[in-house]
This record gives structure tokens, sequence and C-alpha cells, in this order.
């Protein structure tokens, strides 16, 4: 392992991915579920994500978001160099990556103060001293009325992995460098599960853990490297967590989650009877986090926190525009929850939803149909909730500024989408109108780049593309030929068309190119 590397896996690269809950729009919006005043999106913004992995996330919102100012670090040459490439190929002039530590990047007298400061999963990655360099730089440079995103594993949920982790690590070194990056975790998985099946008390008394392991087995390997592979891993209590926050005049907000702050449908009467009669904040979460078996965790906390009043809450939650990320017939009509599921009261959804299909609305525009303005502003206002909860709707940003957002994510997903001419990497379009992700598998973004260059037969556009690549469609687990092959990509463009373009529409995906971006591109030809 590399010197510079504090402990921390820089041998294999961290995903791809992209966490929602980073979007400043959503976070917005679940600071308005608790009553609390977020940073105010219609102006000019920054943004800071601590530990950034592949940039991923940070690119994608910084297409989406161009009137905000990305700035995000992960001392991982390799994933900065990845960011920077993406960042290059979609024109982001507001997206700025750094290599630093979390110590130089503390020393750095070139950053702005933040509205944001983000961090996903790293928390509970890294040493007691890297920990207090991140508290100190949320203390100097996150902005009075700020918002901190932070997720992290969780007590008591990790309570019994920790110790098969150590097991299953020592027995990993004693391998020594005879293992590569890939193979230390298949040798991870393995052992873990012939321990399973040894008919151990301790895999008897932690009944869970045999569940947990198969889980493993589906999951990206250079996630599992980086999730149980660094020297550091720190599952907190809620309250330990807090506390370290306190230092930089942190409090907290709520759960970064639509659902998590449902608690009708994932705590029993009893149980939120007895949380209630917990005053203390902190300790009602940690208490909540024992009674769900809590092991990862996304929180929200505030610099300064301004409590709405609730004609203030109302007038916000009027204004706020939403819009569907997915076709009202393909939405769930029930959310489940830990302990109950709800059904989707069809006189309420169903023209909730279809008013929401002709695009994004306000809440005062929805109320204001007839068939809903019997509904109240508190019912629509949980069914709401309920849908974002779904992951079928998305709080957006407003209307003003559109026009430079579309041109902007409209770069940004074409060099996404180039990127899936030849490997499965990237799994998200920006959406201008959300300020978010859109999911966009591979397939799926080569049916757009398609339409964008006005190829004639779409079917035929994406079976060259994955031809050029040496690569087929499988069914069943092998690959399509001939005849096959072709009707199975015919089948999966009319499912495209017929389920996903007006959603993307909506969201503000064209499915031909602007005009000022056939412009902008012919200029660079």
């Amino acid at each position: 392992m590399a010197n510079w590397s504090a402990g921390y896996v820089v041998d294999v690269e961290y995903t791809h991915g992209f966490y929602q809950e980073l979007t400043p729009s959503l976070l917005g919006f679940l600071a308005l579920l608790q009553g609390i005043q977020a940073p105010d999106l219609g102006s000019s913004l920054a943004y800071c994500e601590l530990g950034c992995g592949q940039g991923f996330s940070t690119n994608l919102l910084a297409a989406a978001n161009p009137h905000i100012q990305f700035h995000a670090t992960d001392f991982n040459p390799g994933h900065i160099v990845g960011a920077q490439s993406l960042a290059q190929a979609g024109g982001l002039q507001n997206a700025h990556f750094y290599d630093d530590s979390f110590a130089d990047f503390l020393d750095r007298s070139d950053l702005p103060d933040f509205d944001f400061i983000c961090l996903h999963g790293i928390y509970s990655w890294i040493s007691p001293e890297n920990r207090k360099t991140i508290v100190e730089f949320i203390r100097r440079k996150l902005k009075p009325g700020g918002l901190v995103y932070i997720s992290y594993n969780t007590m008591p949920g990790w309570a019994s992995m920790m110790p098969l982790r150590r097991l299953l690590l020592e027995h990993t070194a004693a391998q020594g460098s005879r293992l590569s990056g890939p193979s230390r975790v298949t040798n991870f998985i393995d052992l873990a599960d012939k321990l399973g099946k040894l008919d151990t008390r301790y895999f008897a008394s932690h009944p869970k853990l045999a569940k947990r392991i198969e889980k493993l087995k589906d999951q990206n390997t250079n996630y599992i490297a980086h999730e149980y592979f660094n020297q550091d891993l720190e599952p907190f209590y809620f309250t330990d967590l807090a506390q370290e926050l306190a230092e930089a005049k942190l409090t907290w907000v709520g759960p970064a989650n639509a659902q998590e702050n449902l608690d009708e449908i994932n705590l029993t009467k009893e149980q939120r009877e007895f949380l209630a009669g917990i005053d203390d904040i902190a300790l009602r979460q940690l208490t909540r986090d024992h009674i769900v078996d809590q092991q990862f965790r996304r929180d929200i906390f505030v610099k300064g926190a301004v409590h709405l009043s609730a004609q203030q809450v109302r007038e916000q939650w009027l204004e706020t525009r939403f819009v569907l990320s997915a076709k009202g017939s393909k939405i769930p009509r029930e959310l489940r929850g830990l302990r109950h599921a709800v059904k989707l009261h069809s006189g309420i959804y169903d023209p909730l939803i279809a008013a929401l299909e002709k695009g994004p609305s306000t809440l005062r525009e929805v109320i204001a149909e007839p068939t809903l303005a019997q509904a109240g502003f508190n019912r629509l206002v949980q069914a709401l909730t309920i849908l974002v909860a779904l992951g079928s709707c998305q709080p957006c940003l407003p209307a003003q500024g559109l026009a430079e957002r579309r041109l902007q994510t409209e770069r940004f997903n074409r060099a996404v989408a180039n990127q899936s001419r030849f490997e499965r990497k990237f799994s998200h379009f920006a959406s201008p109108v959300t300020g978010g992700g859109i999911a966009a598998d591979r397939m799926a973004q080569l049916m757009w780049l398609s339409l964008q260059d006005k190829e004639a037969d779409t079917a035929r556009f994406v079976g060259t593309v994955l031809s050029a690549a040496g690569q087929r469609l499988m069914k069943d687990g092998k690959p399509l030929q001939g005849e096959a092959h072709d009707a199975e990509l015919r089948q999966r463009v009319a499912e495209f068309e017929q389920n996903t373009l007006d959603v993307w529409a909506a969201l503000g995906l064209n499915a031909a190119p602007s005009q000022e971006s056939s412009k902008q591109a012919r200029l660079r030809a």
C-alpha cells in the first residue's frame, strides 16, 4: 500500500456512482420538511464535496447547476484525473477538482466559503485525525445557514460485522502480497462464506450475518474494497457523531431521505410513542437506531438553524416545483416501510400524478386543479413526500435559468453517453429541471445518443455500437445472436420510446439537440 495513503485503499478505484442525496435541490426540500431555511437555490452558491471519489456526482451536479461553483477533493490522483477529464469533455467551467489530503485542503487560501459541504460515506473510513481536520474545515468554511450532508456507517447495525471483518482481514493479510486488490476481495468473501457454513456459535448468535454475506456476493468488488479494507472503519453511534460535528457549530436538521421522515411506516405506534417521550434529540435518534437496528445513516446538519414559521413553510411549499421521474402508470401504488405499508389512495394520487404528467408544476399550480383543491394543502404535502420517497417524483430548481442549465446538461450528457460507446461506466444523466441525476443505463444512453445524432434507425445504431465494442445483448445468461439479437434490440427501443422518452422530456432531456447546442457543435467541428 502506498505510503501517502494513510491506511486508505488506493490500489483499487472507487465506483463511478451518482448519489442522489448530494443534490442541492433535494437537500433544500428535506430541510423544508423539517421547517428549516435552506440556502436560496435561485442565487449564486458554492458547494464542496470532501472525499469525492471518481467525482461523477460532483460533475453531474455541476452540469445541472451552472449557478453553483463546485469544489471537490479526493487525495487519490487517479480519481481526480478521471474527474477532470469528464469535466473537460462536458465543457464544465464550474467544477473544480483537487487531489489534496483533507489537511492540505484545509490549508488552501483559494477556496470560497460554502453553502453546502457534503461527505458521502468517507467519514467512517478515515482516521480520527482526519475527522478532526474535516470538522475544522466545516467550522472555518461553511457559511452561517449552510447545510452539511453526511452519510456514515452506524451502530448498532454494524455490531455483528465488526469482529468478523477483523478476522477476515487478518486471514487476508496473512496471504501477503500474493493477492491483488480484486483477489483480496474475492478471498475475503470466500472466507466469510466458508466460516458461515462451519456451524460456528458466532454465526448462530448473529443470524443476520449469513444474509449480509450473501448480499456481499452481488456487490461491486471495488466498493467492497473501500468499505471493508481501509485501515480505519468506524461505525458511529449518532450521539458521538453529533457531538463531533457540534465542534463545527452544527445542529441536526433531519434525515437526508424522504422515507426516513415517515415514521408511520417505519415504526409501530408503541415505538413512536416511546420516542416521543424522549426530549433530547440526539438520545431520541440513538434510541431509534436501536429500534430499527440502523446500519447506515444519511443526515443533514445546519450551521445556525433558522426555523420557519408555519406560514413561511406553507409559502415555500406552494412555490416549490415538482416533476415526475417515472411514467405515471409505472409508479407503485404502495410504499413499504420497515413495519408497515401505505397504499396510495387513487382519489388523491391519480389526479396528482395526472397533473404532474403535464410537466413540472408548483404545488400552488397543483392545488388549483379542481379535483385536487378539495384534498387540501396538508394531504397534498403528504402525497408529494410519499412520491418523493418512492423515487417517482423530484423537487425542482426554480424555472429561472432553465435555458442555461439545459445547454450545459446537454453537453455533459453527451460526454457521458459517448463513454457508453466503449463501456458501461456511468449510470446517470443530469437533469436541468431538478438539478440532480436521472437513472440512465448504458442502453438508454445509447438510444438517447442516437436521437441526438438524428440516426434513422435507433436499434441499428445501438447494435453497431455494441458490435464495434465486441459486445452483444445477453438473455438468460447467454449472448444473443442474429435475428434474436435484433429482435431484442428493437423491443428495448420500443420500451424506451414508450416508457422513458416522455419522462425524460419533462426532466429537460430533449430527444433532439437544441439549436444552440447544434450551433456550438458545428463551431467546434
